[in-house]
């Protein structure tokens, strides 16, 4: 599909009405006792998600995005009264995330302010308690742009890293169409039982619904599993408010991918599964950096971006597996064990899929990219899918019951 055409696309065509009582609040009592809708060959059909192990075909790989949400909602008062709340979105200095969760005197980030217009240049304050220690955590602003500000961090105690004092300090961040505050058992609830890389200020709710017990089939049956990391931006909740998807913004996010994740998708690149619509930006995304790879072998780390429209009429196209070989000859030349990169891919109905043969999934919002993402995958059956989760009591968002769809969709060969 052609840029031009793909940016026409309306964002209209891609709604449908969710009644506020389908929204899940909550999650289940126990993970895998959600609801599991199959689609496969143009049906559709039930199951439990505890059984999904016997929907996937042995010698399946799985990819899962082992992300861990942070504590990154600060909350500080000032000495009027007024309250301000600070959203950590992403580092800005140093950028990478892990050793920006390092720092053990000062860091900066890009950050949404909530009651901005009560905070002038003062620098804001709050007393932090760690291990019966007090710390002094401030809080300047450095730079306001048109979609964040950056927010410098320093403290008064190099005995903790800043990764230490948000755990303490901040506040888990829940979506907001949940319309309710954090409780301590999100803690727990809105965290996958493999996350283990902090950056994400929201989960990758596929992955939700999965328990050891689930797991443990999946390696009785031969069924091997495989991580990325995509750190999941403020950005997977921002409304497309234009009429055309030409006019929206897809947002920036950061990817880590081992060596041994990108030999494991190329020795398995037609059995492949992805978990969550982040798994499956990354695994896509890996296609355009192993082009540029493969055309610029001397690229610079800070080139490895994939941009928003970059799929759509591309030029020049190269086999999904070559591009994959390109990334680990990389990887090889620069003694790496990990490719770090930036995405901004967006997924949109005529979008070919070069990697996955089915995706594992929530249902998600109304006039979404997410939404678009589904259509891109299973074409008209989107609607399908959707109307038979609604009418079937299914529960919908971050909370909700879960699908696992086979992909119709413009596949590459």
């Amino acid at each position: 599909m052609k840029k031009c055409d793909a940016e026409k696309i309306r964002i209209a065509d891609y709604s449908y009405t969710l009644p506020p009582e389908k929204i899940a609040r909550y999650p289940l009592e126990k993970r895998d006792s959600s609801k599991l809708l199959l689609f496969r060959n143009n049906t559709i059909s039930t199951r439990p998600f505890s059984g999904i192990g016997a929907e996937i075909p042995e010698g399946s790989l799985l990819v899962f995005n082992d992300t861990r949400v942070i504590h990154a909602r600060l909350i500080f008062e000032k000495s009027t009264g007024a309250v301000i709340e600070i959203f950590c979105l992403s580092p800005h200095a140093p950028r990478d995330y892990s050793v920006n969760f390092q720092q053990r005197t000062s860091c900066s980030w890009h950050c949404m302010i909530g009651n901005a217009k009560r905070w002038k240049d003062d620098v804001l304050q709050m007393k932090v308690s760690v291990n019966n220690e007090n710390v002094l955590l401030s809080a300047r602003k450095i730079e306001s742009n048109a979609d964040d500000v950056i927010v410098e961090f320093s403290w008064n105690n190099p005995g903790f890293t800043f990764s230490e004092l948000l755990e303490i300090a901040g506040k888990l961040p829940i979506p907001p169409y949940l319309n309710r505050a954090s409780e301590a058992r999100d803690d727990e609830t809105y965290q996958t039982v493999y996350s283990a890389v902090e950056g994400s200020v929201a989960a990758p709710t596929a992955g939700l619904h999965f328990t050891s017990e689930v797991m443990r089939s999946f390696r009785k049956k031969g069924i091997q599993s495989a991580r990325v990391t995509l750190h999941v931006g403020a950005g997977t909740f921002k409304p497309m408010k234009s009429e055309t998807i030409g006019d929206h913004d897809m947002h920036m996010e950061f990817i880590s991918v081992s060596r041994e994740t990108v030999q494991a998708l190329y020795e398995n690149e037609n059995n492949l599964i992805v978990v969550g619509t982040t798994s499956m930006r990354t695994v896509e995304s890996l296609y355009y950096l192993g082009k540029k790879i493969l055309l610029q072998p001397d690229i610079q780390p800070e080139e490895l971006v994939v941009f928003q429209w970059e799929p759509y009429g591309e030029e020049n196209p190269v086999s999904p597996k070559l591009a994959l070989k390109s990334i680990i000859d990389y990887l090889i030349r620069n003694n790496a064990d990990q490719l770090l990169a930036f995405t901004q891919v967006m997924i949109v109905p005529g979008y070919t899929f070069h990697y996955p043969q089915a995706l594992i999934t929530n249902f998600h919002q109304p006039q979404s990219t997410l939404l678009l993402l589904i259509a891109s995958g299973i074409g008209k059956y989107w609607r399908d899918v959707y109307d038979y989760a609604l009418q079937n009591d299914y529960r919908f968002l971050s909370y909700g019951d879960s699908s696992l769809l086979w992909l119709t969709a413009n596949q590459a060969i």
